[in-house]
């Protein structure tokens, strides 16, 4: 059975959806859920399913490397086999990068290589695409970067706005970040592809 450690800075709805699919047959069990944010919604959500929690607040560090050591130090305690960043607000740095290497998965809501870091939906609609979505990558040294593990689509409609079509976006999220995590944590690496209207993954494009 796999361990997997969720990370979150804020209210924890991807969290949510990452332990509830992991139950029953699932080869992978949540063993902490940490946040930088002492006030973080999720972590009350994570106490309420019985998962251990701990919060690292980045405010107590000088610089984004010590904050990294803390991290790994909190981590290594648990011995996760996956690392999910699930709305998790900071940078890293190769301090925690390069320790997990191959282990860390992150959620980021723009079709990557398009449109890194803030403001994704925005950029999306002022760029006039035609659809937004979301993609699960393995986290490397370069922000928003690393092998892409699955994305999710939607069509952008006439009269969106970046919060309706965020809203759009997350419930993809909902659907895409538990399916890739099944797949990594049973070795599969093979990137997982959806559709707003879709009701399953398009199997068509899944592969080892």
């Amino acid at each position: 059975m796999k361990r997997v450690a969720i990370l979150i800075s804020g209210g924890g709805s991807n969290m949510v959806k990452l332990v509830e699919s992991m139950a029953g047959d699932h080869p992978a069990r949540p063993v902490l859920v940490l946040s930088n944010e002492p006030l973080a919604g999720g972590i009350a959500l994570a106490k309420k399913f019985g998962i251990e929690t701990s919060v690292v607040n980045h405010r107590h560090f000088e610089g984004r490397e010590a904050f990294d050591r803390a991290l790994n130090s909190q981590l290594e305690a648990v011995q996760p086999d996956v690392i999910c960043l699930a709305g998790f607000m900071r940078i890293l740095t190769p301090v925690f990068t390069r320790r997990w290497a191959g282990r860390v998965l992150n959620i980021h809501p723009s079709l990557l290589p398009k449109y890194p870091g803030l403001d994704t939906h925005a950029r999306a609609l002022q760029a006039g695409d035609a659809e937004a979505g979301c993609t699960v990558h393995e986290v490397t040294d370069v922000l928003d970067d690393g092998p892409i593990r699955g994305q999710a689509r939607v069509a952008i409609e006439a009269g969106d706005t970046p919060e309706t079509l965020a809203a759009r976006v997350l419930k993809m999220e909902h659907r895409l970040y538990p399916a890739v995590l099944e797949r990594f944590v049973s070795g599969k690496t093979g990137p997982v592809y959806l559709r707003e209207e879709a009701e399953a993954p398009i199997t068509s494009r899944l592969s080892d």
